[in-house]
């Protein structure tokens, strides 16, 4: 089946779930996510960040964080986090994470990392490494997305300023996580 008759079968089942998702992502996250890497010299770099994001997250960076690891600790799931470290892990295991279990994984990097700048790499690191769109501009831009690209400014808190803040509560109220835990140990 070409991809134009997928495309017309999708959208003549529009209320099937997802359907509204499903283009948002290969439309406008994917159209977004270009633009991105075409249109700024700085794509793979902390730099990139929105200016408010980064006023934010320098106000903050001095903020005690309860947990630091170390690059080494991050990549071998090794976390007080089992969430996490089952996101993690899908990504080594599969070259893929569930999206939101991506975005959480990425904003923890941030909250468990010395400084904005160490945990931006990191995350550009492992994503690189692991991820089958490492390297690629949904890659970049998803990355850039945990620490505030392509978002707005929401309520100030420590470490993350006024970048978005997932914590596990949020996975728990819109997942099975006990099922993606055992999925992934």
């Amino acid at each position: 089946m070409s991809h134009r008759l997928r495309s017309r079968s999708v959208r003549r089942n529009t209320a099937a779930p997802g359907v509204p998702a499903f283009f948002e992502e290969l439309i406008a996250r994917r159209e977004l996510a270009v633009n991105f890497v075409t249109y700024n010299d700085r794509y793979d770099s902390y730099a990139s960040l929105p200016a408010w994001a980064q006023r934010t997250l320098a106000a903050h960076a001095g903020d005690r964080r309860e947990f630091l690891y170390t690059l080494d600790e991050l990549e071998h799931a090794a976390t007080h986090d089992p969430y996490w470290n089952a996101a993690q892990n899908e990504m080594v295991r599969t070259g893929k994470m569930q999206g939101y279990m991506r975005m959480y994984w990425g904003k923890k990097i941030l909250e468990w990392s010395a400084t904005p700048q160490e945990a931006y790499a990191t995350a550009l690191y492992l994503n690189n490494k692991y991820e089958i769109d490492g390297r690629d501009p949904n890659g970049f831009a998803g990355v850039a997305w945990c620490f505030g690209k392509h978002d707005r400014p929401w309520q100030e808190r420590p470490v993350f300023g006024m970048v978005r803040y997932m914590n596990a509560a949020g996975l728990e109220r819109k997942f099975a996580m006990e099922t993606y835990l055992e999925k992934m140990r």
